[in-house]
């Protein structure tokens, strides 16, 4: 993978990572435009829950970034016969 390509990807994985660790426990979270539309939504949106869930998924983003700042493997080649 291009090296400008794979920083751009770890800093993207890491930032939606970071947002959607703290997002669901601020209060953007609880007054937004779709809750504020859609009241139904508000009791499952607001679950601890879904929060967990939601954060749950920026740890693993996280942790995915982490992954990619490792070094690449080497493949071994297929020698042609």
């Amino acid at each position: 993978m291009n090296k400008a390509l794979r920083a751009i990807l770890i800093v993207l994985c890491f930032e939606l990572g970071a947002l959607l660790l703290y997002l669901p426990w601020s209060t953007f979270w609880e007054r937004n435009f779709f809750l504020m539309h859609f009241p139904s939504l508000m009791p499952i949106a607001l679950h601890p829950s879904v929060r967990g869930l939601v954060s749950g998924l920026g740890v693993l983003d996280i942790i995915v970034a982490m992954g990619l700042l490792q070094a690449p493997r080497e493949t071994p080649r297929a020698t042609p016969s």
